[in-house]
């Protein structure tokens, strides 16, 4: 093959290369265009399809507003024929009313007219009787000889006289009424109380008995020349009185607690058997603790017994020591315990607060505890002074101050006190009084009774609890003996000291005496 073949099949060759390029060009060139054509269908195809589904979106979207604007219209109507139909039940009812209105309003200006009448007339009919009563008035003063301000004075007293009587026979009839209820009442709580409240008659004396085992051992008290009496005597304050009495010796002394100390003393003296001045030291003090203990230990027992808590200890303890006081011949710790207890039930009656109660009567006598050489005062301001340094509730310290009357009580619970006190005291056989002075105080409630005019003769009674009066008929009359009795209380509560209550009775004897002759 020649060169001039070679070059012309390369020719050839590449020209067919070409050509097959140009062709694959083509091809492509129409296949795309085939496809851009079927896209572009496509694309129309779609935005038809959705211009269609727009179109339907659109109208079922205004269906749906119109159907919703629709309710909204009825339900629109519905409210205003609602409304509507509310409005005109209102207006008929206002309308209803103003008729109503109107037909009262006629009815009372025929009402006012009706009464404007009256009134013309009435004020007619009163011009006509002032007139009537003028010609009266001046026709009883003609009669009479009297003008109208002497009638009314003379009727003015009348009136007078009777109202006080009336007055007098009401204020008797009330305080009566209200004495009987109150007394029941009174008898009712007390009653009750006394009935929960069982406590030992204390009788309490100013000498101790000390058995011995011997007579020999009276001689060992009395020692040498008397010194060991003597020490003893001097040591404790009592007397020993040594007397034909057997194996016994009695002890004398009006302080209790001293007469203890020597009781305990002596009797630690007889059981040891060595009796001389330094053993009887000994004994004095060993038995002063003793008493302390047993000072103490009555004060706790006394606090336990009534249930009272948060007391200082010194107060504990001088509750403690009235055990060693008395009060006319009565035990003063038992006093106490025993107005604590009346207090509680009678709080618990009146539904008072019965704890109070029970401390305020407990530590009302607490004064009485301190000796003379201790404190000065009475026991009241005393044991005001005990209860107000130790911080006491300001009901217990009035209960202290008032429970003989020098202050008045600013709480039921003193005025509850009061009374459990004078119960406690009041008792039978409770308290024992000299006859000296028992005496004195009859004669001066007679005394009192007689110094009022129009009595005649006064009577102490059942042991100074009733003052009898005999009054002068002709002085006093029935209606003045309530003025009369209440007068001599007041006095007998002012002047005299006495415990509990004292009755007054007044009698009145209405006597007529003639002669046949």
């Amino acid at each position: 093959m020649t060169l001039t073949s070679i070059i012309l099949v390369g020719v050839v060759a590449v020209f067919c290369l070409f050509a097959g390029f140009l062709a694959g060009i083509l091809y492509r060139k129409k296949v795309a265009e085939s496809k851009l054509g079927s896209a572009e269908i496509e694309a129309e195809n779609i935005i038809e399809e959705a211009k269609r589904t727009a179109e339907a979106r659109s109208k079922e979207l205004l269906l749906e507003a119109k159907e919703e604007s629709i309710k909204t219209k009825n339900e629109a109507d519905k409210d205003a024929k609602e409304r509507r139909n509310e409005s005109q039940r209102l207006e008929r009812r206002l309308i209803q009313k103003e008729e109503t209105l109107d037909r009262k309003l006629e009815n009372q200006e025929k009402k006012e007219e009706q009464l404007r009448r009256k009134m013309d007339q009435l004020e007619r009919e009163r011009e006509t009787a002032a007139r009537a009563l003028a010609l009266h008035q001046k026709e009883l003063e003609r009669i009479s000889g009297l003008t109208t301000d002497e009638a009314k004075r003379i009727l003015i007293s009348t009136i007078e006289v009777e109202a006080k009587f009336e007055s007098a026979k009401m204020v008797r009839d009330i305080e009566q009424r209200a004495r009987n209820e109150a007394n029941k009442k009174a008898r009712d709580i007390i009653a009750t109380a006394v009935q929960r409240c069982a406590v030992d008659h204390i009788a309490e004396t100013t000498v101790s008995v000390v058995q011995l085992p011997n007579d020999e051992m009276k001689g060992r008290i009395i020692g040498r020349e008397g010194r060991n009496i003597r020490t003893l005597e001097s040591l404790t304050g009592v007397d020993l009185i040594i007397d034909d009495t057997p194996e016994a010796v009695v002890l004398s002394g009006f302080d209790p607690m001293r007469r203890e100390i020597a009781r305990i003393a002596l009797e630690k003296l007889v059981i040891d058997g060595r009796v001389h001045p330094a053993r009887i030291e000994e004994m004095v003090e060993k038995a002063k603790k003793e008493v302390d203990a047993i000072i103490k230990e009555e004060g706790e027992a006394a606090i336990f017994e009534t249930g009272i808590h948060g007391i200082h200890n010194e107060i504990v303890k001088l509750l403690g020591k009235m055990k060693f006081r008395t009060s006319y011949g009565q035990n003063m710790l038992k006093h106490s315990i025993e107005v604590a207890y009346l207090s509680g039930l009678i709080a618990s009656e009146l539904g008072a607060d019965i704890k109070l109660a029970k401390r305020a009567g407990l530590l009302h006598d607490i004064g009485k505890a301190i000796n003379h050489d201790t404190a000065e005062g009475s026991h009241v301001a005393v044991g005001v002074s005990i209860c107000r340094k130790y911080r006491e509730p300001e009901a217990v310290i009035n209960t202290v101050e008032s429970h003989h009357g020098d202050v008045e009580p600013t709480s039921i619970i003193a005025i509850i006190a009061q009374a459990a006190d004078a119960i406690s005291g009041a008792r039978p056989g409770a308290r024992r009084e000299p006859l000296e002075s028992y005496v004195k105080r009859l004669e001066k409630l007679e005394a009192l009774a007689e110094s009022f005019s129009g009595v005649e003769k006064s009577f102490a009674m059942q042991a100074g609890r009733e003052l009898r009066i005999i009054i002068l008929p002709d002085q006093i009359d029935d209606l003045a003996m309530t003025v009369l009795a209440r007068d001599v209380a007041k006095r007998v509560e002012e002047e005299l000291e006495y415990p509990g209550q004292i009755k007054i009775s007044l009698v009145r004897e209405t006597r007529v005496v003639e002669y046949a002759r």
